[in-house]
């Protein structure tokens, strides 16, 4: 287990760097897509972005495609 499974077995909120070394995805990446509307869900506490671990894995799995030809 990776230290950052471990701290999101104790604490289900992460950040933005965490949770995209989470997804494997840069920062600027999860940056854009939440710019963008298409990245998982956040939650903002105060002036903090935070992500939920089930957030996470729900915005993944509903991104599951078989193809590349599968449409987006």
């Amino acid at each position: 287990m990776t230290k950052t499974e471990e701290n999101a077995a104790e604490e289900p909120f992460l950040t933005t760097i965490e949770a995209a070394a989470w997804l494997r995805l840069t920062k600027n990446t999860l940056e854009k897509m939440r710019v963008q509307g298409r990245g998982p869900e956040y939650r903002k506490h105060g002036r903090y972005v935070r992500y939920h671990i089930e957030d996470l894995v729900d915005w993944s799995k509903a991104n599951k495609r078989r193809s590349t030809s599968d449409a987006d």
